[in-house]
């Protein structure tokens, strides 16, 4: 019963860690990549579609991302969203080709990034803190339908907690990382 619960806890933390992952991975350096486009969302025709369904996402080279719309009547919705977004990015439409160059980072808007990153490694640390606290109401309610020990429980919780720093750590390692790519020039 309490090696599910493990279980449970390493699948929802591995889960938190990948979208904490996934959102560094939003969060620009000085290099253009297309991942940083993914979470965009375009009206399209009434529902809400991401970029990448709407049009061609690619490299122009290391600085500039290249947005083909597979709809000409996109070109201009799609520059809106861009503009839009929190990237701080400014498109240029040349045709149906949207060009959108990576802005050289400031000292100040590389400050403002590390404090974007640090918000979202707490984001990811609570959330694994709340995965923990559940598991540990779960094992407490074992304990009360008496199907298992309190030795049981208190293991199993010392089990959890070992979970639980791993990830956090994990977590601290990743946020050192993205701090330190985006302080180098």
């Amino acid at each position: 019963m309490t090696e599910a619960i493990k279980v449970n806890v390493s699948e929802k933390m591995q889960k938190s860690l990948d979208s904490f992952k996934s959102d560094l991975a939003k969060v620009r350096t000085g290099r253009a990549h297309t991942g940083l486009l993914d979470h965009i969302v375009i009206d399209y025709y009434g529902s809400m579609v991401p970029i990448n369904q709407v049009a061609g996402v690619n490299l122009g080279d290391a600085k500039t991302i290249n947005v083909q719309p597979y709809e000409k009547s996109m070109v201009g919705k799609i520059e809106k969203a861009i503009r839009d977004s929190d990237l701080g990015l400014n498109p240029a439409t040349s045709g149906d080709l949207i060009r959108v160059p990576m802005p050289t980072l400031t000292e100040e808007r590389r400050k403002d990034l590390i404090k974007v990153v640090r918000t979202e490694a707490e984001s990811a640390k609570v959330a694994v803190r709340n995965i923990r606290r559940d598991a540990n109401d779960s094992l407490k309610k074992l304990i009360k339908e008496k199907e298992i020990s309190e030795d049981d429980e208190r293991r199993s919780q010392d089990e959890v907690q070992k979970i639980t720093d791993k990830f956090i750590a994990e977590i601290d390692k990743l946020l050192q990382l993205k701090e330190s790519e985006l302080l180098a020039i």
